[in-house]
């Protein structure tokens, strides 16, 4: 039985991620291999550092990729700095930060969390307070959680943690490239993030770069494994608990040493180049903004729709926005709807949130006018058969309003 080769059905991604990958991207991935110490491949890998430098707006050497996708890069963070027993702080507003703090306990953590009420997100005195009172090793927090559709503002962040000696870590998976970051500016000690959402790439590369005073923590845990230790090389009696996700190590592997710890992904590494590549010759700068233009324009014509928009929203990403599902409508079924007859998707959300908000992205190469209004056009025939009464053209109309003023 012969199988048929991969052909899948045309979708346009308009849900909280994945997105579209740029062709750009799928290009660079379809070049030929090369050895992992092949010149050209050490040359590629020192072009990406010095890309992601740029992308997260760091003089950080420590700017490298994990291979996988961008757990991989928040699971390498957090058990390189975490050693059992140590405490760690994770602010929760949504269900990432419930991610990480799952994670921190898998390595062995003493975790204490803060919630607050999904929608919403933390002020620097809540921050401060609970550092103060936990007074822990690391506070890990996500920047933009899906989920909720809402960013938090990390700019006090890192002058916090220096007035008490803490490790800063956030995940930026959904919010890098298309909402103001500045790594340096801000005092984070560690950031991961991962290709499939603003970066316009596909799952399975996860970004990181990690401060000197990251750096040095890291490797003081450093313990170089049996079979390629050198005379001399390193043996801590606390080493990193996982061998691929050790940081210490990988920073040998993409540095001069050049330490053969595993086999680079290397179709991956040319995505993950390719990203950083496009965007860093559109301009950071421009590339959120290109963001915040179509997010609002999407958000404009949702409310044209009649949509209720979930969450504060002054805090609210670029990219995604969530919006209450109208009483009467099934929401599983229109989700369904869209993608079957129409090749759109949409998305739900969790916990709390699960069947009450759909979230809909607007970003990475899916950042465009076209894709909008088409959105905006199906969801009005899915509102319409699912019997809501919409205004005809509501929410294509206010998102053309906008863009007569904005573009």
């Amino acid at each position: 039985m012969s199988s048929l080769p991969i052909n899948p059905p045309a979708r346009l991604l308009m849900g909280p991620g994945p997105i579209n990958a740029d062709p750009r991207v799928l290009r660079a991935m379809s070049a030929q291999l090369v050895g992992q110490y092949d010149p050209a491949m050490t040359a590629y890998m020192t072009e990406t550092m010095g890309l992601y430098r740029t992308v997260f707006d760091t003089a950080n050497e420590a700017t490298v990729l994990v291979d996988g996708t961008s757990r991989a890069g928040i699971e390498a963070a957090l058990v390189s700095l975490i050693e059992p027993g140590d405490r760690v702080l994770v602010p929760v507003f949504g269900r990432f930060g419930h991610l990480l703090h799952e994670i921190a306990e898998r390595c062995g953590a003493e975790v204490h969390t803060i919630e607050t009420e999904w929608g919403t997100v933390f002020t620097p005195e809540q921050i401060e307070k609970a550092v103060a009172r936990v007074r822990p090793k690391v506070l890990a927090v996500v920047h933009g959680d899906t989920s909720t559709t809402l960013a938090q503002p990390l700019d006090e962040f890192g002058e916090i943690c220096r007035r008490h000696d803490v490790i800063l870590y956030t995940d930026t998976t959904a919010s890098l490239a298309g909402n103001t970051f500045s790594m340096d500016a801000w005092g984070v000690d560690v950031v991961s993030a991962g290709l499939q959402k603003c970066l316009a790439g596909p799952s399975g590369s996860a970004p990181i770069s990690m401060s000197p005073r990251a750096v040095e923590v890291i490797t003081a845990r450093k313990s170089i494994e049996a079979g390629i230790r050198s005379e001399g090389d390193p043996v801590s009696a606390s080493p990193i608990r996982s061998n691929y996700f050790d940081l210490a190590m990988i920073l040998d592997y993409w540095g001069e040493k050049r330490l053969n710890h595993h086999t680079e992904a290397t179709t991956m590494l040319y995505g993950a180049r390719e990203c950083a590549r496009i965007l860093v010759e559109e301009g950071i700068e421009n590339a959120v903004e290109r963001h915040r233009v179509h997010g609002t324009a999407m958000v404009e014509g949702l409310r044209g729709l009649g949509f209720e928009i979930f969450g504060d929203q002054r805090y609210r990403m670029n990219n995604v926005v969530g919006v209450a599902i109208p009483d009467g409508i099934d929401g599983d079924a229109a989700r369904s709807a869209m993608l079957t007859d129409y090749g759109i998707e949409i998305g739900t959300s969790f916990g709390p949130l699960h069947g009450k908000i759909w979230r809909v992205g607007t970003m990475g190469y899916n950042a465009r006018k076209d894709t909008v209004l088409t959105t905006l056009a199906v969801l009005e025939q899915v509102l319409r058969s699912g019997g809501v009464r919409v205004t005809a053209g509501g929410g294509v109309g206010a998102a053309h309003d906008f863009y007569a003023d904005a573009l």
